[in-house]
């Protein structure tokens, strides 16, 4: 990588057990069969990210196309389809003995946007204390629930992930390389507005321009501003925005509530160049329903895990205090697959007027929840495959 020259400056009632018991073993049992389409992913890391200074290019400067053209396309799982396995004619049976058992009963007005009264789990669960590490496992089993307007998050391993931008928890700064404390935190800051304004506005997740997420970028990374504003002006496979950026059609969803759950972390170290690299990992759980007033609600989870970059602008030409992609890999459960048209679009069980469908899955099944591997642990990411949650 080239070097300028050293003189430039630097509650319910309940019902029989055994009926009870059936219902939940012939859940169990049709989830595992209609378990939701997921489609291809690949890896992507971004080079070619610096301008390079005076004078020729020496031996191993890292030099690239364009960033759709990078190693392959980005890693992207978007798994399709809801988990709608629930025995119809059991629960046709068991709602009308007793209505007021199903999670978040549109008639019991205890609570809102996840926060259900009367002894309802959302308001029992404790939350989480913030992921310092990788977990070693997947998060445990829970009730089958189905999710509601009033209980979007129900039978979901999220329901006590923290909400929003709270779960995103800086570590503490300290200097690093070339780059003193205050200078460290700053980065740190850029990185957390990039992941709220990508991931969690409501405008951004409606299909804005996340012009706050993009103005942390470096504007003199070749080629990764012209991307972003070409994949959002006119999407496609080779220029998708969901590769860094939630976004669903007004048109056809909308989320429930104004919560989006979060679990994940940030850590950072020293980079190869003198620089600071901060990687983030994070999983964000999307409970959405349709436009055309049915009440089903589905969710859509979204892991990202970025690679960001703060290099010293003494030695190289970039813009100080701006962040490089160094890197991103992104897992997309419960959004159909193979639809290039810059929206995630969930999989319900309700009619649609205007649900894009992809290929039939043909992919392994997993957890969209595990955070416990990395992305593309296992070669699990070439095909269309299943999810086993939502």
């Amino acid at each position: 990588m080239p070097e300028k020259p050293a003189e430039e400056p630097p509650s319910h009632p309940e019902i029989p057990d055994d009926v009870w018991e059936q219902f939940a073993r012939d859940t169990e049992r049709d989830i595992r069969a209609s378990a939701p389409k997921e489609p291809s992913a690949r890896n992507r890391e971004v080079t070619g990210r610096l301008k390079p200074g005076k004078g020729e290019e020496p031996p191993g400067w890292r030099t690239g196309p364009a960033w759709q053209e990078m190693n392959g396309r980005a890693q992207r799982k978007r798994r399709a389809w809801a988990v709608v396995g629930i025995p119809l004619a059991v629960a046709v049976v068991v709602v009308a003995m007793k209505p007021s058992i199903i999670p978040g009963d549109p008639f019991d007005k205890g609570g809102k946007g996840g926060k259900g009264g009367d002894g309802s789990p959302e308001a029992v669960a404790s939350p989480l204390a913030p992921e310092t590490a990788a977990p070693t496992a997947a998060p445990s089993a829970v009730d089958p629930e189905t999710p509601t307007l009033d209980r979007p998050f129900a039978g979901s391993p999220a329901l006590n992930w923290a909400d929003g931008a709270a779960g995103i928890v800086l570590p503490p700064a300290k200097a690093v390389g070339v780059f003193s404390k205050s200078q460290v935190q700053r980065a740190l800051k850029q990185a957390e507005k990039l992941l709220v304004d990508a991931n969690l506005n409501p405008k951004t997740l409606a299909g804005a321009r996340p012009a706050a997420a993009i103005s942390v970028l470096d504007p003199q990374q070749p080629g990764m501003i012209e991307e972003l504003n070409t994949a959002l002006k006119t999407p496609a496979e080779a220029h998708d925005p969901l590769n860094l950026f939630s976004r669903f059609d007004p048109k056809d969803v909308r989320l429930v509530g104004d919560v989006v759950k979060t679990r994940g972390r940030i850590t950072f170290k020293e980079g190869k160049h003198s620089g600071m690299v901060i990687h983030s990992d994070y999983t964000f759980v999307y409970p959405v329903v349709q436009t055309n007033g049915s009440p089903e609600v589905t969710r859509t989870i979204v892991r990202r895990v970025i690679d960001l970059e703060l290099l010293d602008p003494v030695r190289y030409q970039v813009t100080s205090g701006r962040l490089s992609v160094d890197r991103y890999d992104s897992d997309f459960g419960n959004s159909a697959c193979d639809v290039y048209d810059g929206y995630f679009h969930p999989e319900f069980s309700s009619p649609s007027t205007a649900e894009p469908t992809g290929p039939e899955p043909s992919g392994p099944t997993t957890d969209p929840y595990d955070r416990s591997k990395d992305l593309g642990a296992g070669g699990e990411n070439e095909t269309c495959g299943t999810v086993s949650r939502t």
